[in-house]
């Protein structure tokens, strides 16, 4: 079966995680692949932030990011786009949690909603992870208006852990020399 782009745009979110390898070029090198396909726009990107890992925590430390997108897609042709992007970075997926080239959630696509055994939006731990919630916050605009930005800030507010991600460096996006993370 050939999946077709929807005719209506939506903005997602999506969060973006490494901790083997060069993991800002990794990241970057995700952020150009999204970019360069037919359907989807970046928009913005946060600041990258240097986490602790959770979970697993016998692995180096994280580099985490989230980028606002507009597609032209399905939320499962979407998911389908991060998990091909994940293949060609060299994901491996061996330990729950554990070290990663890269990974890519769909955390948010304009309020829709979806529990299946491939994809559940809004992502079911969103809201209990600093090092998806801070990113989060520096992209979703104040009067976003599905919900997300008062998600995030009350999820945020309560939250324990945050002490855990430090700043990185902030995104510039689109890169200055192309769809290059060079």
């Amino acid at each position: 079966m050939i999946a077709h782009s929807t005719s209506e745009s939506s903005e997602a979110y999506i969060a973006l995680g490494a901790n083997l390898g060069d993991r800002e070029q990794t990241l970057f090198e995700a952020l150009s692949l999204l970019d360069e396909h037919p359907h989807i726009s970046v928009l913005r990107c946060s600041a990258l932030y240097e986490t602790e890992p959770v979970g697993y925590v016998d692995q180096p430390a994280f580099l985490n990011m989230a980028v606002a997108v507009q597609v032209m897609l399905t939320p499962e042709q979407l998911l389908t786009e991060l998990l091909d992007i994940e293949n060609r970075l060299g994901r491996v997926r061996d330990i729950r949690w554990g070290p990663r080239t890269v990974d890519l959630d769909l955390l948010w696509m304009h309020g829709e909603t979806r529990d299946t055994e491939l994809l559940q939006l809004p992502h079911p731990r969103m809201g209990e992870r600093a090092f998806v919630l801070v990113p989060l916050s520096d992209i979703v605009p104040e009067g976003e208006v599905s919900g997300l930005h008062t998600f995030v800030h009350s999820s945020l507010s309560v939250l324990d852990g945050k002490d855990g991600i430090q700043l990185w460096k902030t995104c510039n996006w689109p890169i200055e020399s192309g769809h290059s993370g060079s």
